[in-house]
C-alpha cells in the first residue's frame, strides 16, 4: 500500500504547498498615503521651479589677494559683521620688516633735506673767512716778492726766469684768493635750490615707498565688504591660502530678508512674466508655504546647476533664473532648496 500510494500522495502534498507559497509570495498593491503631503497647486495655471535660498546680496566668496599663510581668523559661522571689520589676517612679517626699512629711509631723506635747508652752519663761516684771509696774505707776499725782484736795476743781477716765476706766483695767489672768496660767498648763500628740489623729491619717493608697503600690509588683513552675516568658514589658522581656490575661504552674505533663486526650465520660460505672483514651499513640509515677492529676472539663461535627483532630469538643461524675496518670518536657511510655484499669466 505504501509503495503504491506513497509517491502520488507526496506529489499532491508538494503541489498544494507550491500553490500556497505562490499565492502568499505574490506582490500585493497597497494604497499607502505618503508620510508628508506633497506641495499642492496654488494657482489655476502655474510653472514649477526649483529654488535655492541665498542672501539678498548673493553669497559672497571671500578670498585673499596673495598666496600666504593664514595667521588669524576673527569670525565664526553665524556671526554678524560690519563693513570693514577684519575677517582674517595673513602672514605679514616680511612686509613689516620692509616697512621698518622704508621708514628709516624716509628719516634719512628728511634729515638730508633739513641739513640743506639749514645750511650754512654758523660754525662753517669763520673757517671759510680765515681761508680768504690766508689767500689774501699769500697774494700780498707774492706781490711784494715780485716788486722786490723787479726793482733791481741791473738786469745781470737777476735771471729772467726768476722774474717770470715770481709773476706766475702772483697770478696763482690771485686765483686762490678768488677761489676762497667764491667759496665763502657760496657758503653764505646757502644751499642751491636745485639741490633742495632733489632732496624733496627723494623724500617724497621714500614716503611713497612707505605708503605702498602699508597698502600691501592692509591688503593682508581681509575685511568684510558689506554689513552681513558669516555663512561658512572653510579655513583655519595655519593653513596656506591661495587666491582663486576651489572653494571660498569664508562665505558671507547680507543680513536681512533672504532671497530665493528660482530655476525655470528654458522650455517653460516663455510662460513666466516678470512680476508674476509666486509661492515657495519648504521641502519636507508643504505646510510651510510663503508668499514671495518678485525682485528681478536674470536676463541671461544659464546651464542648470541645481539638481533635484529626479531620474528623468537632464543635466544639460538651461534655466531662466528669477529672484524672489522671502518674508522676514520665513524659517529657512541660506543654501536650502525650496519648491517654487509661479503663476502663469
Amino acid at each position: 500500500m505504501l509503495t503504491k500510494y506513497g509517491p502520488p500522495l507526496l506529489a499532491a502534498i508538494a503541489l498544494v504547498f507550491a500553490i500556497y507559497s505562490v499565492q502568499h509570495m505574490k506582490p500585493r498593491e497597497v494604497q499607502a498615503a505618503p508620510p508628508l503631503p506633497p506641495p499642492s497647486s496654488v494657482f489655476q495655471k502655474q510653472v514649477g521651479a526649483v529654488g535655492l535660498v541665498e542672501s539678498s546680496s548673493e553669497d559672497i566668496a571671500i578670498g585673499v589677494p596673495v598666496p600666504a599663510l593664514i595667521l588669524e581668523i576673527y569670525v565664526k559661522p553665524g556671526g554678524r559683521v560690519r563693513r570693514g571689520q577684519p575677517l582674517l589676517r595673513l602672514d605679514d612679517r616680511d612686509l613689516r620688516a620692509e616697512l621698518a626699512l622704508r621708514e628709516s629711509q624716509v628719516k634719512l631723506a628728511a634729515a638730508q633735506l633739513e641739513r640743506l635747508r639749514n645750511a650754512p652752519r654758523a660754525e662753517d663761516i669763520p673757517p671759510a673767512e680765515a681761508r680768504v684771509a690766508e689767500a689774501r696774505a699769500a697774494l700780498a707776499d707774492a706781490e711784494t716778492q715780485l716788486r722786490l725782484i723787479e726793482s733791481v736795476r741791473d738786469p745781470r743781477a737777476v735771471r729772467t726766469e726768476e722774474v717770470e716765476r715770481r709773476r706766475a706766483a702772483v697770478q696763482v695767489a690771485r686765483a686762490r684768493v678768488a677761489e676762497a672768496e667764491a667759496s665763502l660767498a657760496r657758503l653764505k648763500a646757502g644751499s642751491w635750490k636745485q639741490d633742495i628740489d632733489v632732496a624733496e623729491a627723494e623724500l617724497a619717493a621714500a614716503q611713497k615707498a612707505v605708503d605702498r608697503v602699508r597698502a600691501d600690509l592692509e591688503r593682508l588683513t581681509v575685511t568684510a565688504p558689506i554689513d552681513g552675516s558669516i555663512l561658512q568658514v572653510n579655513t583655519r589658522a595655519g593653513e596656506f591660502a591661495q587666491p582663486g581656490g576651489p572653494r571660498a575661504l569664508i562665505l558671507m552674505g547680507a543680513a536681512g530678508p533672504l532671497h530665493v533663486r528660482a530655476d525655470v526650465d528654458e522650455k517653460d520660460a516663455w510662460r513666466v512674466q516678470p512680476g508674476a505672483r509666486a509661492v515657495a514651499c519648504v521641502r519636507g513640509n508643504a505646510a510651510l508655504r510663503y508668499q514671495i515677492e518678485f525682485v528681478r529676472v536674470e536676463p541671461y539663461v544659464v546651464p542648470k546647476r541645481n539638481l533635484t535627483g529626479d531620474t528623468v532630469e537632464r543635466t544639460d538643461t538651461r534655466v531662466l533664473q528669477i529672484i524672489y524675496r522671502l518674508p522676514e518670518e520665513a524659517r529657512v536657511y541660506a543654501g536650502q532648496q525650496m519648491d517654487v510655484f509661479i503663476e502663469e499669466r
